[in-house]
């Protein structure tokens, strides 16, 4: 929706009902992925794609009847049985779709979505995709810290919304099942979760061989990983293939200059993992400057000790010291890069969640944090 959200933001605030379709689920060579969008205005304009060209015709007239009769549905398309060339994909992929009808009752939600994407702001737009045939189409608005409109319960508005922030703070659109009563593990529905969010950034500043696991690990969870380090002999992408990409310079400059582009914000999360002084004390000072998502620091107790002496020396204060995981990590007992990049892990999990790191065994009450 985000390419096309002028287009629609303009025929709504008109009064205009507008027939969207969303491709919301995807199998093998499909030519969109999930959440490109194609709009069919009030006056017979299409705007966006949701295959290149290929079932575009057929969306059309789908898109004209939904506005219509006002009717959400679901249709799928893939290759022609009879001729690759006519309404199918010929790429060979199948497309699902959601088509339905969006104006100011249907969709009350929209300016605020329309903002927060301008703006940005990480907001995810949740549609029921499959279930009873009164629910396809209802839609429930998530943001980190609010959710507006609701999927038919309470217990399903609320499993969905812990989950949907999950996706929303990874930088992910998926679909997700539950059961018709909201439950996690159960069947019978199906909703697309359409996220409108950068990945949340990750900086690993050092080049080691714990740098190489954090950075997959990193990816895994949805990160856009940077790794950085001044030294050219170490920091190359040979080493760190888990990276999203590998930078050559001095830590403290490259994130002050990522600060003043504008290129981070409060989900990133950064891993000093140089233990050396004259590397981690200048860009901590730049990390600590501020308010990040996380930052942690690796070293040994002594090397803690003398970091923080050096940190206070150099004018940190102790306010912003204490926004200094250090040594970095939870208590597993992690010895190898390997499960010392899951300890830094469940920090930042624990951190970004609320969690406390204890055992669930030992626990009672909700396991989802708000």
């Amino acid at each position: 929706m985000r390419e096309v959200i002028d287009d629609l933001l303009g025929w709504w605030r008109s009064g205009a009902t507008v027939g969207m379709a969303t491709v919301v689920r995807t199998w093998r060579s499909s030519p969109r992925p999930p959440g490109a969008t194609m709009l069919v205005g009030p006056d017979g304009t299409a705007v966006g794609s949701v295959s290149g060209g290929c079932v575009e015709g057929a969306v059309y007239e789908l898109a004209q009847e939904v506005v219509g009769n006002r009717a959400p549905v679901v249709e799928r398309y893939g290759v022609s049985d009879d001729d690759a060339f006519a309404v199918g994909l010929t790429c060979g992929g199948i497309i699902e779709l959601l088509v339905e009808p969006v104006d100011r009752t249907s969709f009350p939600e929209l300016e605020r979505v329309a903002q927060a994407i301008a703006r940005r702001d990480p907001v995810a737009v949740v549609s029921i995709v499959e279930g009873p045939a009164d629910s396809v189409g209802r839609r429930l608005v998530v943001w980190p810290t609010d959710a507006d409109g609701t999927l038919g319960s309470a217990r399903l508005d609320a499993a969905v919304t812990d989950d949907a922030r999950g996706l929303l703070a990874a930088g992910r659109t998926d679909t997700l099942h539950y059961g018709l009563g909201g439950e996690r593990r159960g069947e019978g529905l199906t909703v697309f979760v359409a996220s409108y969010a950068p990945p949340a950034r990750m900086l690993v500043f050092g080049a080691i061989d714990f740098a190489a696991s954090v950075a997959r690990i990193g990816g895994f969870l949805g990160y856009h990983v940077t790794v950085c380090d001044a030294r050219p002999v170490f920091a190359t992408s040979k080493r760190f293939p888990g990276a999203d990409e590998v930078i050559v310079d001095w830590p403290h400059r490259y994130l002050q200059g990522e600060i003043d582009a504008g290129r981070v914000d409060d989900r990133t999360v950064i891993c000093v993992l140089t233990h050396d002084p004259k590397f981690d004390v200048p860009v901590l000072q730049v990390a600590l400057s501020r308010e990040f998502a996380y930052v942690g620091a690796m070293g040994s107790r002594r090397t803690h000790d003398d970091r923080m002496d050096r940190l206070r020396e150099a004018g940190v204060t102790a306010t912003e010291l204490a926004r200094l995981s250090s040594p970095i990590g939870l208590d597993l007992g992690a010895r190898t890069p390997e499960e010392t990049a899951v300890s830094i892990a469940a920090e930042i999990i624990a951190g970004r969640w609320g969690g406390g790191g204890a055992r669930l065994t030992t626990t009672a009450g909700r396991i989802h944090h708000d």
